[in-house]
């Protein structure tokens, strides 16, 4: 009997779930996959009357026009520091944060922390900003009006270049170390039970168990959640950097990222072409960044990679 394949042979024998997967595939389609005609702007002088498929091609002149620019270094070197930081120092605190909250025996204590830790997440960037400004600004500032009350100088922030690689570094970790903790805390609940009953009769304490039980068992989860990561290495946080900081000229250098010179490209010159390059110029090397590394990941140990 000849076996039954094909393409309407599977769709007719497995319809429901075809169909309960369709608004995410209509999402992504629409959402993602239609957006990439506007590639072509990266190689076109857009205008309005021509439109996205009838401007005239300029070959590969917005990227000369883009890294000519005298910025396509610094906010690239500025993304990728950035992101490099923000990978770092969220992934430590997610994992100590996780260990910390599968270790409280109190439930009620456990429930409540992880409730107040998750809560940024769900705080608009708009909000964070506000309050970043009413914290430092130098006039009314919580923080220089603590400092003027104790006799000190107040700090201008905002024509501080510096301190915005602090300030925004603190706030990505109180933003999202309460969401990855808990991506974390699910991998350790998921350890078996058996293996800590059986460190415990063999005496080890508790920061043994922690060393040689939970983050050896946490490997993987952490190079896959590092894997993701690195595909958008390339993208700055737009709503964090735009909202926190504003288009404070002051401090441009120490936080301006390719998102942002993008956007005020876009609103200041019009140079749809010059800014579709540069997304065009973060999306491949976001791409060679994570098949390099997934490489690298395969030739350590093929078991943790990607693909």
């Amino acid at each position: 009997m000849k076996k039954k394949n094909g393409i309407l042979y599977e769709l007719n024998k497995n319809k429901v779930k075809f169909l309960m997967i369709m608004p995410a595939v209509l999402y992504f389609f629409i959402m993602c996959y239609v957006p990439m005609t506007g590639i072509v702007l990266a190689f076109k002088n857009y205008t309005y009357t021509g439109g996205i498929f009838k401007s005239p091609w300029v070959g590969f002149n917005n990227f000369k026009f883009f890294f000519n620019s005298g910025k396509a270094f610094l906010v690239t070197k500025n993304t990728i520091l950035y992101n490099i930081a923000f990978l770092i120092i969220n992934n430590f605190l997610q994992i100590t944060v996780a260990i910390i909250l599968s270790e409280l025996a109190g439930k009620c204590f456990k429930k409540i922390s992880q409730s107040l830790m998750f809560l940024p997440y769900f705080i608009s960037w708009v909000v964070v900003g506000a309050f970043i400004y009413n914290l430092f600004n130098y006039e009314f500032g919580a923080v220089n009006t603590l400092l003027n009350s104790m006799g000190m100088e107040p700090i201008d922030v905002y024509s501080n270049p510096s301190a915005w690689k602090y300030i925004l570094v603190a706030v990505s970790a109180w933003k999202w170390v309460g969401y990855g903790s808990v991506l974390y805390l699910a991998a350790i609940l998921g350890i078996d039970s058996e293996i800590y009953e059986a460190a415990d009769i063999d005496g080890a304490n508790i920061f043994k168990k922690i060393w040689h039980i939970t983050l050896p068992s946490l490997k993987a989860t952490v190079i896959i959640l590092l894997l993701l990561s690195l595909g958008n290495i390339m993208k700055g946080d737009f709503q964090m950097f735009y909202q926190v900081v504003g288009n404070n000229g002051l401090v441009l250098d120490a936080t301006d990222v390719i998102d942002t010179y993008v956007v005020r490209s876009l609103m200041d010159l019009q140079e749809f072409g010059m800014t579709a390059a540069a997304g065009l110029y973060q999306s491949v090397l976001s791409l060679f960044i994570i098949l390099g590394a997934n490489k690298l990941i395969k030739i350590i140990d093929n078991d943790y990679a990607l693909f």
